[in-house]
């Protein structure tokens, strides 16, 4: 069995023991996967408030265009720099985060694998421009980039990553792969054909040999841009091995031991589906799955009152059902209210206000439980898919997360691994 699971009865899934994953000085990278808008951003961040308490030295990398983690950490700004987050850790454990700046992480790239003038020639190409500023897949290649940095470094004996909020949780394996496919193909290798071949031969080659191919290109993408690119390319050459390389190097450390995945979902079908088709993904590629992070599951301290018998208890007290008639036991309830020789004025209409106010909590709480049995169905499927899954539930908070004290509270709901109230 794995570490950072507990075996629970044969009708739940095992529960993800988070605590012990985080103290496994074994675990050495924790990345976060799942859709957007699912808590990725979150988790990391309070997995990494709760290593830190536990004596980990943690660095945390979040790609989050929302910039919640610095605020939550009290830091006015995080760069492309990991910084010491203040007041967290415990027993020699430290916190730092850091936030992915994708073109600052594809220059440092360049500079550290061309020359001063190459090197300043293609920072200042307007293609490269382009392409390290926002061409699709380029966030999820330098969010694995910046993470083979923070590994080779050694600074940090646990590194948390919150993977870029795409649109596919898929995306951040898979975009590598497009980018370094894009660099090594075809298209590619016929712009860098003349660079390659050389002075006034290069430049008959490009004059006679691509002559029609040049034209079209031009007509579709300008002069000046097809001029950009050639010249970007001329310049890449030889850093373009070294993009697959490096890619195909994180990849492996992606799926060494020491590596963990905790795919984060909420309890709604999509975002299941989602984690499904992760879970299915990561066996696929041998990558470790540590488990299941469920946000935001709803839970009730009244479980024992069901959604049919609190409506039909609603119901009775708004429609004038059987505790409102004046013979029988129920005039009891009338009597008791107000007393013979009492003479309360306004009893009745005030009996009617708690009446109303009482029916009203009856039918939140039935929502509320529908709700629960919702999201219980959509976990069942979840689970009876792939039962081998550990899970930690995490309950639904009443609002967002904006500082250390809320983060340590979700450190704790996820070590605790179900939902308050369940």
């Amino acid at each position: 069995m794995s570490e950072g699971v507990d075996t629970v009865g044969l009708d739940t899934p095992p529960r993800l023991a988070v605590d012990r994953l985080l103290d496994d000085p074994e675990t050495r990278i924790v990345v976060c996967c799942g859709a957007g808008g699912v808590g990725k951003t979150t988790t990391a961040a309070a997995l990494g408030v709760r290593a830190a308490g536990r004596g980990r030295k943690a660095v945390v990398l979040t790609i989050d265009p929302a910039r919640r983690l610095a605020q939550s950490m009290g830091i006015d700004s995080l760069d492309n720099t990991p910084r010491r987050v203040a007041g967290v850790g415990a027993d020699g454990g430290e916190l730092h985060a850091m936030m992915l700046d994708m073109k600052r992480t594809f220059d440092e790239i360049v500079e550290a694998h061309a020359d001063g003038e190459r090197a300043r020639a293609i920072l200042a190409n307007p293609f490269y421009q382009s392409l390290s500023a926002g061409f699709a897949g380029t966030q999820e290649y330098m969010a694995m980039e910046k993470l083979g940095q923070l590994r080779a470094r050694d600074d940090w004996d646990l590194i948390i990553v919150d993977t870029p909020p795409s649109r596919s949780a898929l995306d951040f394996l898979d975009a590598p792969k497009r980018l370094g496919s894009f660099l090594d193909g075809k298209f590619i290798r016929v712009l860098m054909a003349p660079a390659k071949v050389g002075g006034r031969a290069g430049m008959k080659f490009l004059n006679v040999g691509m002559s029609m191919m040049t034209g079209t290109l031009s007509k579709l993408m300008g002069a000046s841009l097809l001029k950009d690119v050639q010249t970007f390319v001329a310049a890449m050459d030889t850093m373009f091995g070294g993009f697959r390389t490096r890619a195909d190097a994180t990849f492996r450390l992606l799926q060494a031991p020491g590596t963990a995945f905790l795919v984060v979902a909420a309890p709604e079908p999509d975002a299941l589906r989602e984690a499904a088709y992760f879970v299915e993904r990561l066996a696929a590629e041998s990558m470790p799955m540590a488990g299941l992070v469920l946000n935001r599951v709803h839970g009730s301290g009244a479980d024992q009152l069901s959604a049919e018998r609190a409506l039909a208890a609603a119901e009775n007290l708004e429609e004038g059902g059987i505790v409102d008639q004046e013979s029988g036991k129920a005039g009891l309830r009338d009597t008791a209210a107000n007393p013979p020789g009492t003479g309360s004025p306004g009893t009745e209409g005030d009996t009617a206000v708690v009446d109303r106010i009482t029916a009203g909590l009856l039918r939140l709480h039935a929502e509320r439980m529908q709700v629960i049995a919702r999201e219980q169905r959509t976990r069942d499927r979840f689970t009876s898919l792939h039962p081998e899954v550990a899970v930690a539930e995490v309950a639904a908070l009443p609002g967002d997360v904006h500082d250390l004290a809320g983060l340590r509270a979700i450190g704790e709901r996820l070590a605790a691994g179900v939902p308050a109230g369940a």
